[in-house]
């Protein structure tokens, strides 16, 4: 689905999945390919949008839970582009990935990353892209904003009318608070979150950030 002239929206699918960001251009960009088990259906819209995976060089996430980036491997044998990885991702790798795992009692996600990211942005010839560290949900979260276009990639920082957890390892409800607090004053008219639907229109995520404020945050 076409969000904007550069990028596109492909749904979570089912369990252990989630929302999945497209940036064409060069290079071209994949946010959260999600899970493995419905990579093929994602697969398929990019066909549907004109795009090929073999257009797409660089894949990463908004957190390394298995639900965002268990099919970085799978999409990176598909259409060669490499996997960077944030430099928060990898100093809370053994906390979010591999504690993670051990909790729900599953084997560690193995992922290698071909490169880090720079700390602070990720542009291509088409959009520049600002990177936020934004903890709370998990140490190593990060967003991606686009301030052109006011388009915010949130991961599970923030949803549509609530937020992510904190009761997975790293997780801290004060960290979350501060991250949501800071991302509230950014432009923003389309709030892409890694769970649910998207928000758009600058009143309705204004909206939105004051409901998770007066009402959410106030439980956690």
């Amino acid at each position: 689905m076409k969000l904007t002239n550069n990028l596109y929206f492909y749904r979570e699918q089912g369990i252990l999945d989630c929302n999945t960001y497209v940036i064409t251009g060069n290079p071209g960009i994949i946010i959260d390919p999600g899970n493995p088990v419905f990579l093929p259906v994602k697969v398929g819209g990019l066909y549907k949008d004109g795009i090929n995976p073999k257009d797409i060089s660089v894949i990463t996430n908004t957190h390394l839970h298995i639900d965002h980036c268990g099919a970085d491997e799978t999409f990176k044998k598909l259409s060669g582009a490499e996997i960077a990885i944030h430099p928060v991702h990898k100093e809370n790798y053994q906390m979010v990935v591999v504690d993670g795992a051990r909790l729900f009692g599953i084997q560690p996600l193995k992922l290698t990353e071909d490169y880090c990211l720079d700390h602070n942005r990720l542009n291509n010839d088409n959009v520049e892209l600002e990177i936020i560290e934004s903890p709370g949900h998990s140490p190593d979260c990060i967003c991606f904003y686009n301030r052109q276009d006011k388009v915010l990639i949130c991961g599970d920082v923030i949803f549509d009318m609530n937020t992510g957890r904190v009761d997975l390892p790293g997780g801290n409800s004060n960290e979350l608070k501060k991250s949501i607090e800071a991302l509230s004053c950014l432009e923003v008219e389309y709030l892409l979150p890694g769970h649910m639907g998207v928000v758009t229109g600058a009143d309705k995520v204004a909206s939105n950030f004051d409901f998770i404020k007066n009402n959410v945050l106030l439980w956690l």
